[in-house]
């Protein structure tokens, strides 16, 4: 697990994207935002109900991110379900899928949970904003959805 911390190195990565201005899909990586502000936000599961009100929460607030950073969703699900979620609930930023939990891994977020004393591995609802210049402007742990589009531009802001 990494802990990475404000100042350091957004670790790269490469994943499918789907949604926004990549409708159908396509490969992305970290390289290919170098120079503007990237949000990935990390979240346990398409179509569930705090995934789904963070997700509707950043739909609402949309005209107040242009311009200011590339946002994606993050999960380890499916291209697949990642397409059928943005359908759903009319989300207007792409989704970047993780099924082999590298993402989630190399950001720190894949972790131990436990759900009435049944202890499981999954993702943690964090955010990470990545600067222009590739390292980490901001960290949000265990973010709360209500509290999530607050937080980002507030980052966004500074």
């Amino acid at each position: 697990m990494s802990d990475l911390q404000i100042g350091d190195a957004a670790p790269a990565f490469t994943a499918e994207a789907i949604g926004g201005i990549y409708s159908e899909g396509k490969t992305v990586s970290l390289g290919d935002f170098s120079g503007q502000n990237l949000v990935l936000y990390f979240y346990p599961k398409d179509d569930t109900p705090g995934c789904t009100a963070q997700a509707c929460s950043l739909r609402d607030a949309w005209p107040d991110f242009a311009g200011k950073a590339v946002v994606f969703g993050v999960s380890i699900d499916p291209l697949k379900d990642h397409g059928k979620f943005i359908e759903k609930f009319s989300l207007p930023f792409p989704l970047l899928s993780d099924p082999e939990k590298k993402i989630v891994a190399d950001y720190g977020v894949w972790v131990e949970k436990s759900m009435y004393g049944k202890k499981y591995l999954g993702t943690e609802r964090s955010t990470f904003v990545i600067g222009p210049d590739g390292r980490i402007k901001a960290i949000f742990r265990k973010v709360q959805p209500a509290e999530h589009v607050g937080l980002l531009l507030q980052a966004l802001a500074s």
